[in-house]
This record gives structure tokens, C-alpha cells and sequence, in this order.
């Protein structure tokens, strides 16, 4: 069997999707394709909007290489949001100012184009977005807030299953879901309440990215572990049970069973 490719595992935040979202020639499921009676649905552009979205076609733009830039006219969404946890809300948490919401990513040579939610929507409709891992929470919460905003009370809800909950944009039968996989690997109670960190098996969490359309990962929670505080106490690779390990090395390994069932699937 050939090796699985690690799709760049050692970098595996993708935020790069939303500018595909935003601006993605591949997407073809514009609004105006369908005639859904959908009354409620408004596509004008405001002239913030296309002047966001103007870019010089002559050249690729690097969208890594660019500024902050002060912008009155964000946030697109504010605290208000009834999806946003306590947690990451910082304004429910005593902050008293806001100012630090008006800031937008500007790249040298070009812009990226203002989120449009009803045009998202119509590139997402039909389709499954599952935000994975438990730093992809704050992402589920702010896509979810941009969204909720164009859609009428009635025509939108919440469901749970499990560890995944979904919001469902009802008209579309677009769903944006998260699943809490924190290590995207397997992490179990062994003997003695002991946590076991297993490194080759991933099917009790990945069972949840089946039939997803587009899936978002990250190895954020694989950071933030140290000799003085971890969420296992061993790691087990078949039928071996290991007390201590290169962090890297286990890294890996975990990324690559990853890695294998993305190739499989």
C-alpha cells in the first residue's frame, strides 16, 4: 500500500475555505439559479460590498501577506448573536470597549471580498460544513452567527446528536455542524480510570465526517499539553501500551491515521 499523503498535517488549519466560500469560481449554486419563492431573500450589493470585492486580476494575490485595517463598518455580527457561548463573548464578560471588532484583514494587492451570507448560502445549499475539533468551536459559532442574521425566525434551528450539534438553514438544506474530536484520534478510559491516548484508531470520531461536504480540521488541543498537564496518562498503538513518548513523534502518528482515513474516504 502506498504511503497516505499527510496533507500538510503539520499545518492543518484551513481557513483559507471561507475565501472559497466568498469568491469560489468552482461554486455554482448561485440564488438566482433556482426559484425557491424564497420572499425574504435580497441580493443588492451595497457599495461597501464591491468595493471590498475590487482586486487586480493581473496578478494572484498571496492572501497571507497583508494588515490589519480599521473598518467602521464591522463587525458583521455583534454579542447579540444567540450562538455564541459565554465563553468567547467578550463584552458578556465585563470588556467594556469594541473597538478591537472593527479590524478586517486587508492583503496587499487585492481584497478579499465582504462575507455575503444569503450568497454563501445559496453556494452551501444542499450541502454538509462540519467544523472539527474543539478550537473549530469558536469557528462554528461565527459562522453560524453570519449566517443566522438573513434568516427568518422559523426557517432556521439546532439539532444535537451525540458529541456533533448542527445549525440548519431550513430553506437551503445547508447544515453547519461540529463534532467535538479534540485530538481527532481516539481518547478512552482504560484500567484504573486511566486516559489512553489511542494513536491508530479514529473510527469512533470520524463516523460523524461521513457524507460531509466540506470537513475543517485542526491539532490545535495537541499543543497545549506539557509534562505537567495532559489529557492522557498513555498512548497505545496496537497492542502496546506506552507510557512516554516523543510529542512529535506521537503527533505524527496521530496525523497520520488521520491522514489514511482521509486517502479511504
Amino acid at each position: 500500500m502506498a504511503k497516505p499523503k499527510l496533507h500538510h498535517q503539520f499545518l492543518v488549519l484551513f481557513f483559507t475555505v471561507f475565501l472559497c466560500f466568498s469568491n469560489g469560481k468552482s461554486f455554482q449554486l448561485g440564488l438566482d439559479q433556482e426559484d425557491d419563492g424564497l420572499s425574504w431573500i435580497n441580493e443588492e450589493d451595497s457599495e461597501v460590498d464591491m468595493a471590498q470585492t475590487r482586486h487586480d486580476s493581473s496578478s494572484s494575490c498571496d492572501f497571507t501577506y497583508g494588515k490589519w485595517v480599521y473598518d467602521q463598518s464591522y463587525p458583521l455580527y455583534d454579542s447579540t448573536c444567540p450562538y455564541l457561548s459565554t465563553a468567547v463573548t467578550c463584552q458578556k464578560n465585563g470588556r467594556p470597549d469594541s473597538d478591537y471588532e472593527k479590524w478586517r484583514w486587508k492583503p496587499h494587492g487585492c481584497s478579499i471580498p465582504r462575507f455575503d451570507a444569503l450568497k454563501f448560502l445559496g453556494r452551501m445549499r444542499r450541502k454538509r460544513i462540519m467544523l472539527g475539533d474543539s478550537i473549530m468551536r469558536n469557528q462554528w459559532e461565527s459562522l453560524v452567527c453570519l449566517v443566522q442574521g438573513v434568516i427568518p425566525n422559523g426557517h432556521k434551528m439546532v439539532s444535537y446528536n451525540g458529541p456533533s450539534m448542527a445549525f440548519h438553514a431550513l430553506d437551503f438544506e445547508t447544515t453547519i455542524e461540529f463534532t467535538w474530536a479534540p485530538l481527532l484520534v481516539e481518547l478512552k478510559k482504560g484500567p484504573g480510570n486511566k486516559r489512553i491516548l489511542h494513536l491508530d484508531m479514529i473510527e469512533e470520531n470520524a463516523r460523524y465526517w461521513r457524507n460531509v461536504d466540506i470537513l475543517v480540521f485542526d491539532s490545535a488541543h495537541w499543543w497545549t499539553h506539557s509534562d505537567q498537564w495532559s489529557s492522557w496518562d498513555y498512548y497505545m498503538e496496537g497492542q502496546s501500551l506506552i507510557k512516554s513518548m516523543n510529542p512529535m513523534i506521537a503527533y505524527e502518528k496521530g496525523l497520520t491515521t488521520w491522514a489514511k482515513w482521509i486517502d479511504l474516504n
